[in-house]
C-alpha cells in the first residue's frame, strides 16, 4: 500500500521534502504565510519536483475545520485516496511561539497556541491512518504547557490512536545543530491491523548512529578561540560530520545560488569584530566555530548568527545547509533578507524530517505486513 500524505503548516516544505524523499507522496500543502508558499513552490520548481496532486493552499488551516465546503473537499480527497487502496497521514508542526521558552509563553491560548488544538480537532475530524505532530521542546518540558500537551494526546487515543511522542535532538539524526523538537506519531488501529493490538513500544524513532544528544555533546568539541586562529583542520575527537565547517562544504555554499544572500555589516556593527569564534553566549550576536555544531537555527527576536571565519553574518546558503537540506535547495532570488532568514528558520531540519519518516514507513510497512 502506499502512503498519501496531507501536509499542513507545510512552510517552504522541509517536513514535506524529508517525507517525500523516503517513498511518500505528498499530495496536498497548505500554509497561511505566503513567503513560505512562494519558496516551497519555487524550490519544488527548482528541484523538478511536481506539485502537489490537490495543490498547495494558501490559506487558514481554520478553513477545514469550520468551512463545510473546503472540509467536504477534504474529505472526499482522503475518501478518494483510500478508495485507491492507499494509506493517508497527515504531518504538521503548528505554529510554536506561544510555547517556547524564548516566546511569548501564552500556550494554547495564544494566538498560535491555539492551532495545535486546532490541528488534532482537524486530525480527529477526519481521522486519517496516521499522523505525526511536530512542535518545540516547551510544550512538553515547560509545566505549563505539559497538561494540555496531554490533553491532545488524550483526545487522540479517545478518537482510536495509539500514540507515541519522543522529545528528540536534531543532532540525533545528523544535522548540525543543536534544536530539541517534541513530536507525536500516532496511528489509527483499525488503518492497519485487525485483532490485534498495535505495539508502539517497537516504534524506532530512527536517531543516526543510535547517539542521543547528551552523548554528542559530550565529546571533546573545541573551545571558544580568538577571531580567525583557528585551525582549517578538525580536531581529533568530535564527529566532523555535525560541524559547521563540514555542511559549509558538503553543500558548496560559496557557489550555491543564496551564496550572496546575506546582510551586510553596517559601521555600527564594527565591535563584533571583537567577537572571539564559538561564542555563542550571546542572545543577539553568536559566532558560530567552524568545528563544532550551531545553536538553533532561528532568525527572529533579533537573533543573528556570524560567520565563524567572515566579518559578516551567515548567507541564507550556510543557513540553508545548517538546516541540512540538499544543496539543491534553493530560495527565490527575489525574497527579501528578512524573508529568507524566517523561512529557513521556521523549517523542521531536513536530515531530522527524513529519518523520522523513514521510521513511521518502516512501523506502518511492519504493520501492514503482519495484518495480512
Amino acid at each position: 500500500m502506499d502512503c498519501k500524505v496531507f501536509s499542513f503548516f507545510s512552510g517552504a516544505g522541509f517536513l514535506d521534502l524529508g517525507f517525500e524523499n523516503t517513498g511518500f507522496d505528498v499530495v496536498f500543502a497548505n500554509e497561511i504565510c505566503s513567503d513560505f508558499a512562494y519558496c516551497y513552490r519555487y524550490a519544488r520548481e527548482q528541484m523538478g519536483i511536481p506539485s502537489p496532486k490537490y495543490g498547495l493552499a494558501n490559506d487558514d488551516i481554520c478553513g477545514y475545520l469550520y468551512d463545510n465546503t473546503k472540509q467536504k473537499v477534504l474529505k472526499e480527497q482522503v475518501r478518494k485516496e483510500r478508495k485507491d487502496g492507499n494509506l493517508v497521514g497527515f504531518i504538521g508542526g503548528p505554529p510554536c511561539p506561544d510555547f517556547s521558552v524564548a516566546g511569548k509563553n501564552k500556550g494554547s491560548e495564544g494566538k498560535h497556541g491555539v492551532l495545535s488544538q486546532i490541528y488534532m480537532d482537524l486530525i480527529c475530524e477526519i481521522k486519517p491512518d496516521f499522523f505525526l505532530f511536530e512542535n518545540v521542546k516547551g510544550l512538553w518540558k515547560t509545566s505549563k504547557h505539559r497538561k494540555f500537551f496531554y490533553s491532545l494526546i488524550e483526545q487522540a487515543q479517545k478518537n482510536g490512536y495509539v500514540i507515541t511522542y519522543k522529545l528528540v535532538n536534531a543532532l540525533e539524526y545528523g544535522a548540525p545543530q543543536d534544536r530539541d523538537r517534541i513530536l507525536l506519531f500516532g496511528v489509527l488501529d483499525k488503518s492497519v491491523r485487525e485483532g490485534e493490538p498495535i505495539d508502539m513500544s517497537k516504534f524506532n524513532w530512527g536517531m543516526n548512529k543510535g547517539k542521543d544528544a547528551q552523548y554528542i555533546k559530550s565529546l571533546k568539541w573545541p573551545d571558544i578561540a580568538p577571531f580567525g586562529s583557528q585551525a582549517v583542520q578538525p580536531p581529533v575527537g568530535i564527529d566532523e560530520m555535525l560541524t559547521v565547517e563540514y555542511w559549509f562544504k558538503k553543500n558548496d555554499v560559496e557557489n550555491h545560488p543564496n551564496s550572496a544572500d546575506h546582510f551586510k555589516p553596517k559601521a555600527a556593527l564594527r565591535k563584533m569584530e571583537s567577537i572571539d569564534e564559538g561564542d555563542v553566549s550571546r542572545k543577539a550576536y553568536k559566532r558560530l566555530h567552524r568545528w563544532r555544531y550551531s545553536p538553533t537555527v532561528a532568525y527572529g527576536n533579533n537573533e543573528v548568527h556570524w560567520h565563524p571565519y567572515k566579518q559578516r553574518r551567515l548567507s541564507a546558503a550556510e543557513a540553508l545547509s545548517l538546516q541540512s537540506l540538499p544543496k539543491e535547495f534553493v530560495l527565490p532570488p527575489d525574497m527579501t533578507l528578512s524573508s529568507m532568514f524566517k523561512t529557513i528558520g521556521n523549517g523542521v531540519p531536513y536530515l531530522l524530517a527524513q529519518s523520522v519518516a523513514l521510521a513511521i514507513k518502516l512501523f506502518i510497512d511492519e504493520c501492514i505486513g503482519k495484518s495480512k
